[in-house]
């Protein structure tokens, strides 16, 4: 069947990195099959992880939440059995696997939603990503089937500047190359070949691409840099492998390869440093409105001449992810051609463009905060251009509607937030959203409303977003200034709404065998 989008495209890029679906003769046409199928390969090992690691890929998932469970009692912290569930899945899946790899991204958010919960139920989110993350394991092949072996360093050539030279091995689709530069990379400062890196990650408009990077480098907290090219590596066969297939299928590349340097050039971005205008209201409002009602183009411009006004990055991006949340509150919900059972006519979870969008904002953000000059303008821009132009199905209204929120006459905290709980139980997206602006408007505390949507959060998948967009939600709240921020948590708790009903596979057990 042809595909007419390039959402549609790029999706089927991710799917058809699933070599299990794929079939061995579809798999070698593609040139995937060559990554899996070398026995000569040496094996990676991961040290004291490793048996750990090993566990994750060969325990049937239908014991495992009982093996995890006495690996809890018997003293190994939650942060380890996060960090071998990370390492295991890069292994086995490598960024060749669209389950894979979004169970990879769910883990470190998984682990963090864990910080926030009561001490006896802190193991429930990390405990059924892992059960996600074997299952799939399990589906892929397990060991037989990895992607990560041991790769010899190729060296970058002197005086090459070294994101360039990845990029343009990147777009030939010569995924040895590129893997053997980028373990050379590796080699010297994490900082310095992540920066290399999002020459990459910019190329592209495409959520997966910028998510899985910032994702991979931000394990590194629980699983340690050691560990950095291992993960960091998932992202260069995800990006060559989109260009091979890109390249095959004839289907034209993103514009952002001539708007970048365009706007770089044009408003000289590159000289100097990042200015420091935080901006009145009125400015970052307008900067979020051009980005979420703009073409990507203009989108784009927008945030270049920002740059150049001497608006700092933080600002900026405050307004790149505005318009992400606009995109979830202003979000008609599914049609019927992108329905199914997990994702009904109507909702707003999962793959989402207001959920992709936010994930994909936060992800932007993240990486302009670790850069270097040159990234952190090219990552704004890039993000300003991924956010723009998606607006096109909007509805002319953002959720709650007017009149569904002057309906709601309590002003008691404890009485909305049951009233919350029950429209989410009732999938009621709309009556969700008018309840909790109500709360915000009264001024009650977030933590409460925050703590609710996380037991959502922790029981339920959203079609394997739930972890990651709590995540992207509690991070963009406290980085939103106050007369914006509550944005966030209303379009969390229409997500909730939406995905509500679709528990997480491994969460029950995992209650019970916690006592819970």
């Amino acid at each position: 069947m042809a595909r007419n989008t390039r959402r549609e495209f790029l999706k089927d890029v991710g799917n058809g990195m699933l070599i299990a679906g794929l079939g061995t003769s579809l798999g070698h046409d593609l040139g995937i099959g060559q990554v899996f199928a070398d026995d000569s390969l040496e094996a990676l090992d991961f040290g004291k992880l490793e048996s750990l690691v090993a566990l994750m890929q060969d325990t049937e998932p239908n014991k495992l939440m009982a093996v995890l469970v006495e690996k809890l009692k018997s003293g190994t912290g939650l942060q380890t059995l996060t960090a071998a569930g990370a390492l295991a899945n890069a292994r086995t899946f490598g960024g060749h696997d669209y389950i894979g790899f979004h169970t990879f991204m769910a883990l470190a958010p998984a682990y963090r939603m864990s910080l926030e919960l009561p001490t006896e139920f802190k193991p429930l989110p990390v405990l059924k990503v892992l059960y996600r993350n074997t299952k799939r394991i399990q589906e892929f092949g397990g060991r037989q089937n990895e992607v990560l072996h041991k790769i010899a360093p190729i060296p970058i050539p002197a005086g090459a500047n070294g994101g360039e030279y990845l990029r343009e091995i990147a777009r030939r689709g010569d995924l040895e190359s590129a893997d053997g530069v980028f373990a050379s990379m590796t080699q010297g400062p994490i900082g310095e070949a992540f920066n290399h890196l999002q020459y990459e990650i910019e190329d592209e408009v495409d959520v997966h691409r910028v998510v899985l990077a910032w994702r991979a480098f931000d394990t590194l907290d629980l699983v340690g840099s050691q560990w950095a090219h291992c993960l960091l590596r998932q992202s260069v066969h995800y990006c060559v492998t989109n260009e091979r297939q890109m390249t095959e299928r004839q289907y034209p590349k993103s514009t952002i390869r001539t708007v970048l340097p365009a706007l770089l050039d044009q408003y000289k971005l590159l000289a100097g440093s990042m200015g420091k205008k935080s901006g009145e209201d009125t400015w970052l409002k307008q900067l979020a409105e051009t980005i979420f009602r703009g073409t990507r183009d203009q989108a784009a411009d927008a945030t270049a001449q920002a740059i150049q006004e001497g608006y700092s990055a933080e600002s900026i991006g405050e307004a790149i992810s505005l318009a992400a949340n606009m995109l979830v509150l202003h979000d008609p919900g599914r049609v019927e051609q992108q329905a199914n059972s997990d994702k009904p006519v109507g909702s707003c979870h999962g793959d989402s463009v207001g959920v992709h969008a936010s994930d994909s904002a936060n992800a932007w953000r993240n990486i302009v905060r670790v850069s270097n000059h040159r990234n952190a303008v090219a990552s704004l821009i890039v993000g300003a251009f991924h956010t723009g132009g998606q607006s096109s199905r909007s509805n002319a209204q953002p959720y709650p509607f007017p009149e569904q929120l002057a309906s709601f006459q309590s002003q008691d905290a404890q009485t909305l937030l049951n009233d919350v709980q029950d429209a989410i139980e009732s999938k009621d997206q709309l009556r969700t959203t008018a309840i909790v602006a109500k709360y915000g408007q009264l001024g009650h505390q977030s933590r409460p409303l925050f703590d609710l949507l996380l037991t959502h959060a922790t029981s339920h998948d959203g079609a394997l977003h739930a972890e990651k967009y709590y995540h992207t939600v509690s991070a963009e709240f406290a980085s939103t200034r106050p007369a914006f921020q509550w944005g966030h948590l209303v379009a969390l708790a229409r997500v909730s709404a939406s995905e509500f009903g679709h528990q997480s596979a491994g969460y029950i057990e995992a209650k019970k065998l916690l006592n819970v």
